[in-house]
């Protein structure tokens, strides 16, 4: 029942706008300061949520059961940590549990997860999935639902490591919207140079960040706390060693 898993959309908030709320340009405006090194800007994830009383499953309970193997994104990988938790409900119903698995030879964690998934559904309906996982470091829960519909047809379970963009279901930041970074740049008079950087802020919170693409498409995908924030863009030229600040460039 859990192969459809890996092709979940599971709560992606994200979307793409023509209209980026970009300031008019006749009243377009920018401040530049002069900067020595490159900023170091990131999303900080933390958060302040207690950790899970999650309780395994009775396995006696269930008919089939299959190993779901999960592997933290790139972006979350770095905190990863032994007291760390994995836990799959459908409709509501905890149906796996794990901690991080244990790593050949010892060593730090890496942020991989093999859970086994207990089912009784047998037919084509639809379950409510969420997956849950809570990084014990940044004391944040993350959780990514959606609405599946099983097919009996399918072979149970997956082969390949699904690495699920738990970011997209933030308890911290749970709205999300997608920009084109190049249109946002050349409204102000900016010349968008490929490997420069871009992100978005809230005061001095970073809520994305990204390099300039060479195909001259570039997407930032920025994370807010609420519906109508409104955002400063900062960019960043590294042969020219400015910094170019633009306020209210994007609403979410």
């Amino acid at each position: 029942m859990f192969v459809l898993l890996a092709s979940l959309v599971l709560g992606a908030c994200s979307s793409s706008d023509d209209d980026n709320n970009v300031n008019d340009p006749k009243n377009a405006a920018y401040t530049k300061t002069t900067v020595t090194e490159a900023p170091a800007w990131q999303i900080d994830w933390s958060n302040n949520q207690e950790r899970p009383n999650w309780t395994e499953p009775d396995g006696s309970l269930y008919a089939n059961w299959t190993i779901l193997k999960v592997q933290i994104e790139d972006a979350l990988k770095a905190y990863a940590s032994d007291g760390d938790l994995m836990a799959l409900f459908v409709n509501g119903e905890i149906r796996a549990l794990a901690k991080p698995a244990v790593s050949v030879g010892g060593g730090t964690a890496t942020g991989k997860f093999l859970m086994k998934a207990y089912g009784n559904e047998t037919g084509s309906e639809t379950v409510n999935m969420s997956l849950q996982y809570y990084s014990s470091t940044l004391k944040h829960l993350f959780t990514l639902t959606d609405n599946i519909t099983l097919d009996a047809d399918e072979t149970t379970g997956i082969d390949e490591a699904f690495v699920p963009e738990f970011t997209l279901g933030s308890a911290k930041y749970p709205v999300q919207k997608t920009v084109d970074v190049e249109p946002l740049l050349t409204k102000v008079g900016l010349t968008p140079v490929s490997g420069n950087m871009v992100a978005a802020f809230v005061g001095e919170e970073c809520r994305g960040t990204v390099s300039l693409a060479s195909s001259g498409s570039t997407q930032l995908l920025i994370f807010g706390r609420n519906a109508g924030e409104s955002l400063t863009l900062k960019y960043y030229d590294a042969t020219a060693g400015k910094l170019y600040t633009i306020p209210d460039a994007v609403k979410l």
